[in-house]
């Protein structure tokens, strides 16, 4: 039997609203005022570790707080503290911190209801290590291409503002005629010396543009489609949403919330254009009575297996455990495209950059073996 809890999800909101997700997910702060993931990693294992020992709820969170290297969390968490004083539960003082997403204030509102506090709080501990895991994989996956790129860019730019225009002075001094590919490099070269501060200008304004665009509905919706679209990575992109909904599906199941608010649940926390309309879906079909593995199948975004999965865990009712094993099994997977994909991607970005040097050095040798022969 699961733990009926009343508006464990709130008011149910249409997936086209609330806040915008980025790239991986719209939880992970690199920069700002927010707590992140790590820090949150922390404190859960820090409260979790405090709560089995015996010590009350207030001289844990004092004791954490203590413990801060920084000052903003030490605040917040103080602040924390002096709500519980104040009379209010934890459930209470996390929903009115907007550090703290749904998916946390609920399930401790779940471990506070139920007695399993400490329970609860090592799993949010476990939730946000398998978090972290999963981005420094991706961030091992993506920043080596990512630096190959940047300097892939350097270095051709290097070449069309400096090296190119001393070729071209040689060229013009001994009147030599230029083949076609010479000239369109030459091109080039004087579209980047004439017009770098141009350049420099429209990146920035595409910078800010995209900054602005990220902030309205129709890009949340857009940059979704698109992620998924992406030959190669988008599958990649799939993979790693699926890994977030199934961990948080297996934690929120296993503390006895019913599938529907679960779902609920996640659809909130997880900011993702294309999971969360399936997700609004989904839900609205179990509250209609359909079962959840048709649900599910109704969306090419969920594979083969994850529906076959969930057929199993309705008809044996260990759903808890199926979410789990997706989760090892997508996590599994998303490892080794990771290291596949970072290989060709480095080989692949190695080779356009040592193309794209070849082209540049034969136009600017090909005038040579012309002024050779003035010359002999």
């Amino acid at each position: 039997m699961g733990i009926k809890i009343e508006n464990i999800a709130g008011e149910k909101k249409n997936p086209s609203k609330g806040e915008k997700g980025s790239i991986l997910n719209k939880e992970i702060h690199l920069f700002g005022n927010g707590m992140s993931n790590r820090a949150k990693e922390d404190f859960y294992a820090e409260l979790s570790v405090l709560l089995n020992s015996g010590i009350n709820l207030k001289t844990a969170l004092d004791l954490i707080s203590e413990m801060q290297r920084k000052q903003k969390d030490q605040g917040l968490i103080s602040d924390i503290s002096s709500q519980i004083v104040s009379g209010s539960s934890l459930y209470d003082a996390l929903e009115k911190n907007k550090h703290f997403s749904s998916y946390e204030y609920q399930a401790i509102k779940i471990g506070e209801r139920t007695g399993q506090l400490p329970k609860i709080v090592e799993d949010l501990r476990e939730y946000f290590s398998r978090k972290n895991e999963l981005k420094r994989q991706l961030v091992s996956s993506l920043s080596y291409p990512i630096i190959v790129l940047i300097l892939a860019v350097l270095v051709v730019f290097f070449m069309l503002r400096y090296v190119v225009p001393m070729f071209v002075d040689i060229f013009r001094q001994n009147n030599v005629e230029l083949p076609w590919l010479t000239q369109q490099i030459v091109k080039l070269s004087h579209l980047v010396t004439g017009n770098g501060l141009v350049i420099l200008l429209v990146v920035v304004a595409l910078a800010l543009g995209v900054k602005w665009a990220s902030t309205t509905e129709w890009f949340y919706r857009f940059i979704g489609r698109f992620q998924l679209r992406i030959p190669a990575l988008g599958n990649y992109f799939r993979k790693v949403y699926l890994i977030q909904f199934t961990q948080a599906m297996a934690l929120l199941t296993n503390a006895k919330i019913p599938v529907v608010n679960s779902i609920a649940l996640v659809r909130d926390m997880i900011r993702f254009y294309p999971l969360e309309k399936t997700l609004y879906t989904i839900e609205k079909d179990l509250i209609q009575g359909v079962k959840l593995h048709n649900s599910f199948e109704k969306h090419p975004f969920y594979d083969k297996k994850m529906i076959a999965l969930l057929k199993v865990a309705e008809e044996t009712n260990q759903t808890e455990f199926i979410f789990q094993k997706l989760y090892e099994q997508y996590t599994t997977e998303i490892k080794y495209k990771g290291q596949m994909m970072t290989t060709v991607f480095n080989f692949i970005l190695t080779l356009t950059v040592g193309i794209i040097v070849a082209v540049i050095l034969i136009a600017m040798y090909l005038p040579m073996f012309k002024l050779s022969s003035l010359i002999g």
